[in-house]
């Protein structure tokens, strides 16, 4: 008589569930490694070292590289290895700084302006610059890239005494933020600010140049001048697969 010997699916669940955790836990190593430039001007090291290095199997190193390339950072090139195809640049949380000034060290950032008008402020708008219910913004709709890949749709609204003069300056090529303070003669003081990932809409997707339903960060931000006046409320869609977001916090 012969005992049957086939796994017991739940373990075999198990042991899967258990190898996808660790591939999951590597990966998310070697994505910090990839986006703090470790692998900028060399392949990453093969299966086997990597397995050597995090303690995990061949299949489970394999698993991680599978869900880096899914995340378009990695590529495997014959005769090469495993290479970095695609950045991530960090835009700093713990400063009030534009995108420019954020990532001047990564090339030139430039802003392609779809609308910059006056418009009637929905009801939130209006509330959250301390206006009147139904009175007039400039609203300024930009698409901005980085050495012409698109990084984000910045919707923007300002109070009109605040923003109209802004019209006749650079929006192309300066961050608002630099223009509020020289247009102004006034310093901007400090924000606050909201995150969530949402998915691309079609209008987001085809602008952004990413596939409809791809995930982006909306950050919601909200701008003073330093005597606490609120001047600037914007709603920016980045895209998640070019921005990370880094902040210093203390605990204190």
């Amino acid at each position: 008589m012969t005992h049957d010997t086939a796994p017991n699916p739940g373990e075999t669940t198990g042991r899967r569930r258990l190898r996808a955790d660790r591939a999951r836990q590597v990966a998310d190593v070697i994505r910090q490694q990839i986006l703090r430039g470790a692998y900028d001007s060399c392949p990453l090291p093969d299966e086997r070292l990597l397995g050597e290095e995090f303690g995990a199997s061949r299949n489970t190193v394999r698993e991680a590289l599978d869900l880096l390339r899914s995340d378009g950072l990695i590529e495997r090139h014959q005769g090469i290895g495993t290479v970095v195809v695609a950045r991530k640049y960090a835009h700093g949380l713990d400063r009030l700084m534009g995108l420019a000034e954020t990532l001047h060290e990564h090339g030139t950032v430039t802003n392609e302006v779809r609308t910059a008008g006056p418009v009637t402020a929905p009801r939130v708008v209006a509330s959250r610059l301390r206006l009147a219910e139904g009175a007039q913004v400039i609203y300024i709709e930009r698409l901005r890239m980085l050495n012409d890949l698109p990084l984000s749709l910045d919707l923007t609204y300002l109070p009109m005494d605040v923003g109209e003069p802004l019209l006749a300056e650079d929006l192309r090529n300066r961050d608002i933020f630099g223009l509020l303070e020289k247009v102004h003669e006034r310093a901007l003081g400090g924000a606050e600010v909201g995150m969530e990932a949402v998915n691309a809409d079609p209008h987001s997707a085809m602008i952004l140049q990413v596939p409809r339903g791809s995930a982006l960060l909306l950050v919601e931000r909200l701008s003073h001048f330093a005597c606490g006046r609120p001047v600037d409320l914007e709603f920016i869609r980045f895209r998640g697969d070019r921005l990370t977001m880094r902040a210093a916090v203390s605990r204190a």
